[in-house]
């Protein structure tokens, strides 16, 4: 993997912080630049050591060059939780982009991931590095009334609590996250489920998450992530979710085919986070970006 452009990549474990421009705040992450020495094994035991949501691993790009992009700026990019690979993860998306542009320069960046070519893009500041993510094509489908019962009884929601101007459903946007709105920021604050319970469901689901929302105005959302397939009990900041939550909102009307959203995550974590979720007229992609910076 090693070129001139590339020498400054380490295979040290580094440690960002993605949508927040606080360490203190946003999602942490795992990042190893230069991974071309790690086995499977090994990217999991690093992931479960670290503890963090997940980890991102680069390695060269696929021989065939079909990802494009300059010289030096095309990697592919694995994703780890503590408890496994993960096909997507936009946070880390985020972290891994700002850590190299702190090495190689601001720019665009394209990935390779498991889900597809997922192209980034990072400017600069004077509030420091931000990191725009482009999501591979998005979709949304149903969820059976067995299933989203099950998921509000693990959940300890009553179904009078959601709002019904978020139909329930399971959106995709690199991963599968399933989608409530919470009537209340009340309803969204009080978040005490059953792990093991709603483990099980988004097993059978293939879910990553389940992306709780109360609508705070127009184009403003308060959000929160339970992440127990991760081994983690919520996501403070969870990119891949908001790109799902994008795509599912412009899909049933909710916003504008064209529209700019603000999503607060981690406020009651304590880990404070902004994501920034852009929808363009006749691309179905979906834009999301923040800040990331480095962790100690």
């Amino acid at each position: 993997m090693k070129t001139e452009t590339t020498a400054a990549l380490t295979a040290e474990v580094l440690r960002y912080t993605a949508f927040s421009g606080d360490p203190s705040g946003g999602n942490p992450a795992g990042v190893v630049l230069d991974a071309s020495g790690l086995d499977d094994t090994r990217m999991l035991e690093i992931a479960a050591e670290l503890g963090y949501s997940e980890t991102a691993f680069l390695t060269a790009p696929p021989a065939t060059g079909s990802l494009g992009g300059a010289p030096g700026r095309a990697f592919t990019l694995r994703f780890f939780s503590p408890k496994a690979e993960v096909s997507f993860c936009g946070h880390a998306t985020v972290a891994t982009s700002v850590a190299l542009a702190e090495r190689l320069g601001p720019g665009e960046f394209v990935f390779a991931t498991p889900v597809g070519t997922v192209p980034v893009s990072v400017t600069a500041s004077e509030e420091g590095l931000r990191a725009v993510l482009t999501s591979v094509e998005p979709h949304t489908e149903d969820i059976d009334p067995a299933d989203l019962a099950e998921a509000l009884a693990a959940l300890d929601w009553p179904a009078a609590d959601l709002d019904p101007r978020f139909p329930p459903r399971i959106a995709y946007a690199g991963a599968r996250h399933l989608v409530l709105g919470a009537g209340s920021r009340a309803r969204l604050a009080d978040l005490a489920y059953d792990f093991a319970r709603l483990e099980a469901l988004m097993r059978s689901l293939d879910l990553t998450t389940v992306q709780l929302v109360h609508r705070a105005g127009p184009a403003l959302f308060d959000v929160r992530d339970p992440f127990p397939v991760g081994g983690v009990v919520e996501d403070p900041a969870t990119g891949a979710a908001a790109a799902a939550f994008g795509a599912y909102a412009r899909e049933l009307g909710l916003v504008p085919e064209e529209a700019v959203l603000t999503l607060h995550q981690g406020e009651d974590m304590g880990r404070p986070g902004v994501l920034t979720v852009e929808l363009r007229a006749g691309d179905p992609r979906v834009r999301v970006g923040g800040r990331a910076v480095r962790i100690g």
